[in-house]
């Protein structure tokens, strides 16, 4: 799957059997939706949700927005049919839960191709237990399809029994691990879910800590996360004007044939100039959303 700079700061878990909430979605700030099928949804509620979901997206009206479906797992009576519904439903990626080898992303590729999925429906891969985290760099390079992982840090915590704590120092060994597997690969890959809502300062806290790791953005369980999240892994007005001297302060010495710059009183090479550029285009599809 190919990568482009696409905007992925917010990206909110939406019920798929609430035709409500996904109507509202398509007003909300919000860079990405994940139209649940999977633990938002009761089970007796799967089918009516199925439809309501593909009758949503086929819809349309989300403008930018990225529509993640996150299917029910291959292992239930739902998730084929799931993925058969979304292969051709017109979303952006379909989202397999709990997925713990390659063998799970191969499986739904086989089943999407089948069902008619055009090339450009990408499959994403929820991280959610201590299995998948130690299978994650096989996981990133199973197939052309991947576009990147979600972190399911609930899930993950209750596996490995330990503390939800401030600085997630329980969780960092795999949230580092699927970082790497994605940044080795190509892929996308968006931070879990903060699940107390009344304490603002901890979950931007937990923003900015996503931010310095490396994450693209933040999954978000209620619409009144969404502003704080844009704004935390949002690049700064000082950041993009810094990264603007250091392309164009580069360009000039290339030109003149000379590999390094320094700009604002630090040396600058390539890999400066890459992230730099990067950071710029980010700012531009942010500002034309």
């Amino acid at each position: 799957m190919v990568q482009t700079v696409r905007p992925r700061r917010s990206v909110l878990y939406m019920p798929g059997s609430n035709a409500r909430a996904m109507e509202k979605g398509k007003g909300l700030a919000a860079d990405g939706l994940i139209l649940d099928l999977e633990d938002a949804v009761a089970p007796d509620a799967k089918l009516e949700a199925r439809r309501l979901v593909v009758e949503a997206v086929r819809g349309g009206g989300y403008g930018r927005r990225e529509l993640f479906v996150r299917t029910n797992g291959l292992n239930t009576s739902w998730g084929h049919e799931d993925l058969l519904a979304a292969a051709t439903a017109g979303a952006d990626a379909v989202l397999l839960p709990k997925v713990e080898s390659p063998d799970t992303v191969r499986q739904a590729e086989t089943i999407l191709r089948g069902a008619g999925a055009p090339e450009s429906l990408a499959i994403w891969c929820m991280i959610e237990t201590p299995l998948g985290v130690l299978n994650v760099k096989e996981i990133a390079g199973s197939s052309a399809r991947l576009g990147g992982f979600v972190m399911g840090t609930s899930d993950l915590a209750k596996d490995l029994r330990c503390h939800h704590t401030r600085d997630r120092l329980p969780l960092i060994t795999g949230l580092g691990l699927s970082l790497l597997a994605a940044r080795a690969y190509g892929l996308g890959i968006l931070d879990g879910v903060f699940l107390d809502l009344n304490d603002e300062d901890s979950f931007y806290y937990a923003c900015k800590q996503g931010v310095e790791l490396g994450f693209d953005g933040k999954t978000l369980i209620h619409p009144k996360t969404i502003e704080a999240a844009n704004k935390a892994f949002s690049p700064s007005q000082v950041e993009i004007a810094h990264a603007r001297r250091i392309i164009e302060a580069y360009g000039a010495a290339a030109a003149e044939g000379r590999g390094v710059v320094v700009v604002d009183g630090r040396l600058v090479e390539n890999l400066h100039v890459e992230a730099a550029r990067r950071m710029v285009a980010l700012a531009e599809a942010i500002a034309a959303q």
